[in-house]
């Protein structure tokens, strides 16, 4: 019974102990191989890690010498490179101071050259002392004496050239005089009535009343006298119903007046400053009315490819004339002709119509520049791009210069044709003008004055002066300086009236 009872407990106790005990050492065992594995693992990879490491300083160890290696090779050429630059430099300051060394010699040659000089200057001037009063002696004369017996001699010479010049002269003058008058007789008889020059000189301004001459006259006169002063024009209230007369011999200002007046009237506010206003507003409108009768013109003469500032003085002979003839009408007129007979005779028509178109183009310059206006319109088309041989035409269309092709002969003979048929022209408008312009250039050529202008058919002059160089006392100079320069080189009929505006504004802006 005892032994069953060990027998059935006793035993499988002893036999789980005995299981437990070879379990716990299998698992001791395994456990202890699996750390001895990873212990080699880590060794393995620490060994790796510390070759890898080894490899890595190494290479360092290497860069880092190729990096010393190559600076030391740049300091050293940087060295090199120094010290060339120090030898170079050490040289230009040997050669400089061999320079200054030079030069300090040659200033102390020329110093004794310069001493001898003036040693052998003043020995000249004491010969040349001795020579003078050598020859004063012999020929018993003195300086002066001498050079008044020479003047006197080279005068008597000079006067008989001058008889010379004037009987060959005369002489030419009587063998041409008559056959030149008979020209200008006959162009007279074959000329017609044209326009009178209180016609081309004056435009009518119609009113919608005559109340409305007296606010254009203004109190006083405030608002004529401002108009006429701003405008350079001549406004003329008379008798005549519903209208006012504007004068001047200027076209393009008196047409500027004529177009401002009628605005002036439509708007119904005169006034000086609204005057200057529509003036200013006016001036703008007509430079590009300017523009487009030039491109008309080039456009009708069949002429292209001008420069714009070329067609804007074009455009500026629509208001000038010469003796009574329009210049822009003749000048596409001169075209065409010029058109026609290089046609007929081979030339070149294009060069001819451009050359014949622009070959008063002067005359828009010169009432302004010095100069004829054949060649004042020759430089400012050379300056504009034109071809030589057009330049040329235009310079040579008055023979001032010599011509250089048949195409400018042919413009020379298309300006005679156009300016010589019947009626074309009349001398007593461009006398007329160049009397009024001659006054205004006396006027502009005194320094500080600003504006002028001949007004009342050339029997006044008005000169706006700059108040800031001119005082009172200067403006009544320039006024007698004027006057006496009027009678010294003019001839005119009664009086001419000079006044000179000093006028002074203070203008400021409210923001």
């Amino acid at each position: 019974m005892v032994q069953n009872y060990l027998i059935r407990w006793i035993l499988p106790i002893a036999v789980g102990i005995v299981c437990f005990l070879i379990g716990f050492v299998v698992k001791q065992t395994l456990t202890t191989r699996k750390m001895q594995q990873q212990k080699i693992k880590a060794d393995s990879i620490i060994s790796e890690a510390q070759e890898k490491a080894r490899e890595i300083k190494i290479g360092a160890k290497d860069s880092a010498l190729k990096i010393i290696q190559k600076a030391e090779s740049e300091i050293a050429h940087k060295r090199s490179e120094l010290n060339k630059e120090d030898d170079r430099l050490g040289k230009r300051r040997e050669e400089l101071d061999r320079r200054v060394e030079r030069y300090e010699q040659k200033e102390a040659s020329l110093n004794k050259r310069q001493s001898s000089i003036d040693r052998r200057s003043n020995e000249i001037k004491t010969i040349h002392a001795q020579r003078l009063e050598e020859l004063q002696r012999v020929s018993a004369m003195t300086i002066d004496e001498a050079r008044e017996l020479l003047l006197a001699d080279v005068e008597k010479e000079s006067r008989a050239d001058m008889a010379r010049i004037i009987r060959q002269i005369e002489t030419e003058a009587r063998e041409t005089g008559n056959t030149k008058a008979r020209e200008l007789i006959a162009d007279a008889i074959q000329r017609v009535a044209s326009e009178k020059v209180a016609q081309v000189t004056t435009s009518l301004v119609s009113l919608p009343n005559d109340e409305m001459k007296g606010r254009i006259v203004g109190r006083n006169g405030r608002n004529i006298r401002a108009f006429e002063q701003a405008a350079g024009v001549d406004v003329i209230v008379d008798d005549t119903p519903e209208a006012v007369t504007v004068s001047c011999f200027d076209s393009v200002r008196r047409e500027i007046a004529r177009r401002s007046l009628a605005r002036l009237v439509i708007d119904g506010r005169i006034h000086p400053a609204h005057i200057e206003k529509i003036l200013a507003d006016e001036r703008e409108k007509m430079d590009e009315d300017i523009v487009e009768a030039g491109n008309e013109a080039a456009y009708e003469a069949g002429v292209a490819g001008l420069h714009p500032e070329i067609i804007k003085k074009l455009g500026r002979l629509k208001f000038r004339t010469s003796y009574g003839q329009n210049q822009l009408a003749h000048a596409v007129e001169t075209s065409k002709l010029a058109s026609v007979i290089a046609a007929e005779l081979g030339a070149n028509v294009d060069i001819s119509k451009r050359g014949a178109l622009l070959h008063d183009l002067g005359k828009a310059l010169d009432h302004n520049t010095e100069g004829t206006h054949a060649q004042l319109g020759a430089d400012f088309a050379k300056r504009h791009g034109v071809k030589p041989i057009v330049v040329n035409i235009i310079a040579s269309h008055h023979r001032e210069v010599e011509q250089e092709s048949v195409e400018a002969v042919i413009v020379e003979a298309a300006d005679a044709i156009s300016g010589a048929r019947p009626g074309a022209r009349r001398e007593d408008l461009e006398q007329y003008i160049k009397r009024l312009r001659a006054l205004e250039a006396i006027a502009d050529s005194f320094k500080g004055v600003e504006q002028s202008y001949a007004i009342q058919a050339g029997r006044e002059v008005r000169i706006i002066v700059k108040p800031e160089e001119i005082d009172d006392v200067e403006a009544h100079r320039i006024a007698k300086g004027i006057a006496r320069q009027i009678e010294e080189t003019m001839q005119y009929p009664g009086q001419i009236r000079i006044t000179v505006i000093r006028e002074t504004r203070a203008i400021d802006y409210a923001k």
